[in-house]
């Protein structure tokens, strides 16, 4: 049997040891309108990609700043607050689209009426694709209402140049874990709104600046 004052302090040691790891840094707050040009590229300054952990698996998103800076600043912005953690794809179209980004479905996972108009609380204006970027599979581009951009996205499942319209800006692409775009985009749905019966929630989103360029000989 041990003595107490081995007990006693074999227990502060512990204490210490716990007291000593380090505390998750706080999350800032999520903005209340959209980057100007100007804070856009500072947001931008060390994010080239975004690492999306899901419940059904994790993929990487290639950001691109250059091309939509506001749009690209704005999704920078909110995942960096949390704002994605937690929300789930509402909209799985085979062959077409996943979209996520209604901030209503953290709290709500089945269909409802208002389900896919919920946003940051503001709005900003499309930036019209860049010429050499089109609707190819696993492009990530802005959902809107016609007129502006909010939080929503969507993830291309399939070749949509010609499908879509050109007035969704285009801000990244899945360049690691496309087969877990693959699994989402072929979960069951509960039919046309294409609510999947089996959530596909984002955990959280992690941004991190470009990868570094391979050495060249």
């Amino acid at each position: 049997m041990r003595s107490p004052r081995v007990v006693i302090g074999f227990v502060l040691a512990a204490s210490l040891v716990a007291c000593s790891a380090p505390s998750p840094s706080p999350k800032p707050d999520c903005p209340h309108a959209a980057p100007t040009a100007v804070e856009a590229q500072s947001i931008l300054a060390d994010a080239g990609q975004a690492v999306v952990k899901t419940n059904k698996g994790d993929f990487t998103l290639e950001l691109y700043g250059d091309a939509a800076p506001i749009a690209t600043a704005n999704f920078v912005a909110l995942a960096r607050c949390g704002f994605y953690d937690g929300i789930s794809f509402h909209r799985v179209l085979a062959g077409f689209v996943a979209q996520a980004g209604d901030p209503q479905t953290k709290h709500n996972r089945g269909d409802f009426e208002a389900l896919g108009s919920g946003g940051p609380g503001y709005k900003f204006a499309i930036e019209p694709p860049a010429d050499n970027l089109n609707y190819d599979p696993y492009v990530v581009a802005m959902a809107n209402d016609g007129q502006a951009n909010g939080s929503q996205f969507f993830i291309d499942l399939a070749d949509l140049n010609g499908r879509l319209a050109r007035a969704y800006t285009i801000f990244g692409k899945v360049t690691d874990g496309t087969d877990v775009i693959d699994k989402i985009g072929a979960l069951p749905v509960n039919g046309p709104n294409g609510l999947p019966l089996d959530p596909a929630i984002i955990d959280s989103i992690t941004i991190q600046a470009p990868p570094a360029a391979s050495p060249t000989g």
